[in-house]
C-alpha cells in the first residue's frame, strides 16, 4: 500500500501529497543544475574538438550508464530501501559534479575525459532514476499516478526551457567550469530532503531476492506482460530516430544558424518550452484520448519538428519547429513511462521501469551516435531529415503495434494465498517443487478452458514458473492437469505472494468452468530420484499430495 492509500481521503491532486511536492520542487532545482551541464559540457566539447560525433556522444555518454546499470539499479530499488538508493545516487553525481568542475577549471579535460566524467554522472542518474520513479507510487495513490508522472517530466521541462539558456549565458560569461560548479551545488535540495523523509518500512514475510534472480525476474515479467512488451518495441523504433535534435544541438547552433554559445541556450530553450506545452496538454489529451493515439500525436509533431529543423537555416523558423519537437518528444515519453508503471505491479515496478529505460537510453546511445556520424559525413541537415523519415516508421508503429489499454487493471496484491501445511517437512531451499491441479472440465466448456489456460500459462510463466504443460486423462476425458514446477519451495511462495487481483479474475473464470461439485485439486510435490538411501526412498515415494479446494489459493 503506498503511503497516501493509508490516508482517510485521498488527495486530489500529486501536489497536494507533501513529499511529492518536497521531492518535486527540489528535482526541479537539480534538474536545472544538470541542463546547465549539459549545456556546458556540449559547448566545451565543440572547443575540444572538431568531430560532430563527439559533441554528440556527450548525450551518449550520459545515456549510456542507464541502457547499462538500469536493470541492476532497478532490482536494488525493488528490493532495497529506494530511499537510501536514491541518496547514494545523489551525493555520487554531486561528487563526480565537483570533480567535472575541478578539472574545467584547472585546463585540465580532453574530449574522452570530459566524456569520462559525463559517463560517471550518468551512472549516478541510472540508479537514482528507476528508484525515484517506482518511488511516486509510494507517494500517491495510483489514480493520481499518471498525473505525478506528467508533473515530474513538466519539471524537467520546465528546467530545461529555463536552464540551457541560463547555462549559455553562464558558459559565454565565466566559463564551463562554472555550470559544473552550479550542477553540483544543485543537488544539495534533494539531499536535505532525502535525508528528512521518514519513508514507511516495509514489512517483508520473505528473505530479499538475490540481485541476479531479480533482474531475471524483471526481465521475464517485461517480456511475459503483452502491454509492456508492446510499449519496449515501441521505444525501439521511435526513440533512436527522436533523439536527433537534442544530440545535434549544438551543431544545428554553429552550422545551421551561425550562432554562438546564447543562440545554443535560446534553441534549447525553444524545445524545453514545447516540452512544457506537451506536458501541459497530457493531461487534457488523457482524459479525451488513448494513449496510443496520443504517442501518434506525439510522433507526428516529432517527425514535422524534425525535418523542419533539418531545412532550416533560420532562427526564427527554426525555434517553432524545435517547439513542436520538444512538445512531441516530451508527450511520447511520457505516455511510455506511464503505460510501462501502470502495467506493472508494486514489487516489480522500479525493474519494470529500469527495463523500459534500457531500451529508451539504448536507444538514445545508438540513435546520437549514428546521428553523430551521419552530421560527419553529409551534414546536420540531411541527418536531421533521416532522423525525421524514421520517425513516420514510428507512425505506422501505431497502427501495427497498438498499445493496449492498462488503466482498468488492478494489480494490487490478491492476498488470498496462505503457505500451506505440508506432511513432509520443507524447508525454503527444498526442491524442485512440482504443481499439478487437476481440473473436471464439461466437454462443451472445453473451448473457454483453453481460452483461459492460455492466460494461465503466460501468469505462472511470467512470474517464474517452469515447464509449463497441460494434460489431457486419457482414461477419463473431463479431467484436465495443469503441471508446472519452481526450483525451490521459496520460489513457490515467492511466485504465488506475487499474484494480483487481476489474475484472480482469471481463477475465477477457471472456478465458473468447473463441473459442479468438483473443485480443483492440487498437488504440491517435492521432485526426488531414486537413490540407495532407505529413508529417502520410503520418504519420496510417500509423500502425499496436498490439496486445497479453494481455487483462488495456493495454485
Amino acid at each position: 500500500m503506498s503511503q497516501s492509500d493509508a490516508a482517510p481521503d485521498i488527495p486530489r491532486s500529486a501536489f497536494s501529497v507533501s513529499i511529492f511536492r518536497q521531492m518535486w520542487i527540489a528535482s526541479l532545482a537539480s534538474n536545472f543544475g544538470r541542463l546547465v551541464q549539459a549545456v556546458g559540457a556540449g559547448w566545451l566539447m565543440t572547443t575540444l574538438s572538431t568531430s560532430k560525433q563527439d559533441v554528440a556522444l556527450v548525450q551518449a555518454s550520459t545515456a549510456l550508464p542507464i541502457m547499462l546499470f538500469s536493470l541492476w539499479a532497478g532490482a536494488l530499488a525493488d528490493s532495497r530501501d529506494r530511499r537510501l538508493v536514491m541518496l547514494w545516487a545523489q551525493v555520487f553525481m554531486m561528487v563526480a559534479s565537483l570533480g567535472l568542475a575541478y578539472f574545467a577549471w584547472a585546463g585540465l579535460l580532453t574530449p574522452l575525459l570530459l566524456l569520462a566524467f559525463t559517463f560517471l554522472i550518468g551512472c549516478g542518474s541510472a540508479f537514482y532514476s528507476p528508484a525515484w520513479q517506482a518511488s511516486v507510487g509510494d507517494m500517491v495513490p495510483r489514480k493520481l499516478l499518471p498525473g505525478a508522472i506528467a508533473y515530474n517530466s513538466m519539471g524537467f521541462n520546465v528546467a530545461r526551457s529555463v536552464g540551457p539558456a541560463i547555462g549559455g549565458a553562464i558558459v559565454a560569461a565565466a566559463g564551463a567550469a562554472a555550470a559544473f560548479l552550479l550542477n553540483a551545488i544543485s543537488y544539495l535540495g534533494l539531499i536535505v530532503v532525502l535525508i528528512r523523509w521518514k519513508r514507511p518500512v516495509e514489512t517483508r514475510t520473505l528473505p530479499r531476492e538475490g540481485t541476479l534472480s531479480a533482474i531475471s525476474a524483471g526481465l521475464r515479467y517485461a517480456a511475459m506482460s503483452p502491454h509492456i512488451r508492446a510499449v519496449l518495441l515501441r521505444s525501439i523504433i521511435l526513440v533512436p530516430a527522436a533523439t536527433g535534435v537534442s544530440a545535434l544541438m549544438p551543431i544545428i547552433a554553429v552550422d545551421l544558424i551561425g550562432g554562438g554559445a546564447i543562440i545554443y541556450g535560446t534553441l534549447l530553450g525553444a524545445f524545453g518550452f514545447g516540452a512544457i506545452t506537451g506536458a501541459f496538454a497530457m493531461g487534457r489529451l488523457r482524459k479525451s484520448q488513448t494513449t496510443n493515439r496520443i504517442i501518434l500525436i506525439a510522433t507526428l509533431a516529432l517527425a514535422l519538428g524534425t525535418a523542419a529543423t533539418g531545412l532550416s537555416r533560420s532562427l526564427w523558423f527554426t525555434l517553432p519547429a524545435l517547439f513542436l519537437t520538444g512538445a512531441g518528444w516530451v508527450l511520447a515519453l511520457a505516455s511510455f513511462n506511464v503505460a510501462v508503471q501502470i502495467a506493472a505491479p508494486r514489487w516489480v515496478v522500479a525493474r519494470s521501469v529500469a527495463v523500459y529505460q534500457m531500451v529508451a537510453f539504448g536507444g538514445m546511445v545508438a540513435g546520437s551516435s549514428l546521428l553523430g556520424w551521419l552530421a560527419d559525413w553529409a551534414g546536420a541537415g540531411p541527418a536531421l531529415l533521416t532522423a525525421s523519415a524514421v520517425q513516420g516508421v514510428g507512425l505506422l508503429a501505431a497502427f501495427a503495434l497498438p498499445l493496449p489499454g492498462a488503466e482498468n487493471l488492478d494489480l494490487d496484491p490478491l492476498d488470498r494465498w496462505q503457505e500451506p501445511e505440508t506432511a513432509v517437512p520443507v524447508e525454503s531451499r527444498s526442491g524442485p517443487v512440482v504443481i499439478a491441479i487437476d481440473y473436471m472440465i464439461a466437454e462443451d466448456r472445453i473451448p473457454a478452458f483453453m481460452a483461459e489456460m492460455i492466460e494461465r500459462r503466460r501468469m505462472c510463466r511470467r512470474d517464474g514458473a517452469r515447464g509449463w504443460t497441460l494434460l489431457r486423462d486419457l482414461s477419463d476425458p473431463r479431467v484436465w492437469t495443469e503441471r508446472y514446477q519452481f526450483p525451490t519451495w521459496l520460489d513457490y511462495v515467492r511466485s504465488s505472494q506475487r499474484r494480483t487481483k487481476e489474475d484472480g479474475l482469471v481463477t475465477a473464470r477457471l472456478r465458473d468452468l468447473l463441473l459442479p461439485g468438483h473443485p480443483p485439486r492440487i498437488h504440491r510435490m517435492l521432485e526426488r530420484h531414486p537413490t540407495g538411501d532407505v529413508t529417502l526412498h520410503a520418504r519420496t515415494f510417500h509423500e502425499p499430495a496436498a490439496s486445497m479446494t479453494d481455487p483462488t489459493r495456493g495454485n
